[in-house]
């Protein structure tokens, strides 16, 4: 007998967001340890807000909420809170109530210059980072390196000189500019939307872009990303990044690290070998700076095949984390939602890590 397609309009629910979400969703491990970063987190919380006023909206269900819009590719802020208005899931991982009203999509943009000066993304990155530690599953010994373009958002016809406008075009807000026979660099240059990105190209044959460079140091046992850096892009800032990240190694022990033919360089490698890091990179058919003492080793063969893990951290930052082309503005605000990203990365792999445990 089929059943009449009735219309309900409304209806009570004894059944709270908790009970809706199975227990072994794959949202509750993450959950659980975005919870304990963020307890850990509550006295820095506390020096960003003032003692006495009107209560604002918690930062825990803020950062939540963010970690959401990472993980499910939510592309806007505005989205975001039309998903958490109807979508129990998020409710629920948020800390929303059945009955609980969302926020205007400007909340976080009144709130964004509150947690960059607190500087939330690198302590929870950190938090997230300790889990880790405590599990067991990081390297101390060996690391990987690299960097990647992450697209600015500004187009390239913001790209203007410096002296004066350039081109000549019609078409109101998108005019039509003609950039043939122009030489264009960043010397003379610069973009009107976002003045601290960079022309860059990543390789020979490729088309120049707007955008900054980010890097990651992951250790090499379980594909972990340890330590983050974005900066403008320019043709040595993977090779200072790396040095910079290294740095922040905690101990004095020897460590190894892999990379690309990007970082056989000369004063790289002996840099390297000066701060006891085995340089564990790609040779260069010629003129290559990593000779016998190096490439003997078995552990050099080995790092050469974990060091292409690393392209699976940038694959997910830019497919799923939204980092392919970013949505904010200036060095800092990019940098910020860059580490925060990679946090959620590494909830993702531990997530899994604790499955196959």
């Amino acid at each position: 007998m089929r059943g009449e397609d009735r219309k309900q309009t409304g209806m009570f629910s004894y059944i709270s967001p908790e009970q809706r979400v199975p227990q072994d969703h794959p949202l509750r491990a993450i959950r659980a340890m975005t919870d304990e970063a963020l307890e850990s987190l509550s006295r820095e919380f506390e020096k960003l807000y003032a003692p006495v006023g009107r209560p604002s909206i918690a930062p825990e269900k803020l950062l939540r909420a963010l970690l959401l819009q990472v993980l499910y590719t939510v592309r806007s802020e505005r989205l975001l809170m039309e998903q958490l208005d109807y979508n129990l899931l998020f409710r629920w991982f948020v800390g929303l109530n059945m009955d609980d009203g969302v926020w205007d999509p400007t909340v976080f943009t009144k709130n964004r210059e509150r947690l960059l000066e607190g500087d939330i993304a690198q302590r929870f990155f950190e938090q997230v980072l300790s889990q880790a530690r405590k599990k067991g599953y990081l390297s101390d010994e060996h690391f990987t390196v690299d960097g990647t373009l992450i697209e600015a958002w500004a187009g390239q016809k913001s790209f203007k000189s410096k002296d004066k406008g350039s081109g000549s075009g019609e078409g109101g807000k998108n005019p039509t500019v003609d950039f043939h026979g122009e030489k264009r660099s960043n010397d003379t240059h610069q973009s009107s939307t976002d003045p601290e990105a960079r022309l860059y190209k990543k390789a020979k044959g490729k088309e120049a872009k707007l955008g900054y460079l980010g890097h990651v140091l992951m250790e090499n046992r379980n594909g972990l990303v340890v330590n983050t850096c974005l900066n403008q892009a320019t043709g040595t800032a993977e090779r200072g990044a790396a040095l910079g990240m290294l740095d922040e190694i905690p101990g004095s022990h020897r460590v190894t690290l892999g990379g690309d033919k990007n970082y056989d360089v000369k004063d790289f490698v002996k840099e390297l070998r000066v701060m006891k890091v085995s340089p564990h990179v790609t040779q260069k058919e010629r003129g290559t700076a990593i000779d016998g003492r190096t490439t003997r080793h078995p552990g050099y063969g080995i790092s050469q095949r974990r060091r292409k893990v690393v392209e699976e951290i940038f694959g997910w930052l830019k497919t799923i984390g939204l980092m392919r082309k970013t949505r904010h503005r200036g060095e800092l605000r990019v940098g910020w939602m860059f580490t925060f990203t990679a946090a959620v990365y590494n909830l993702v792999r531990m997530r899994t890590l604790v499955e196959l445990a």
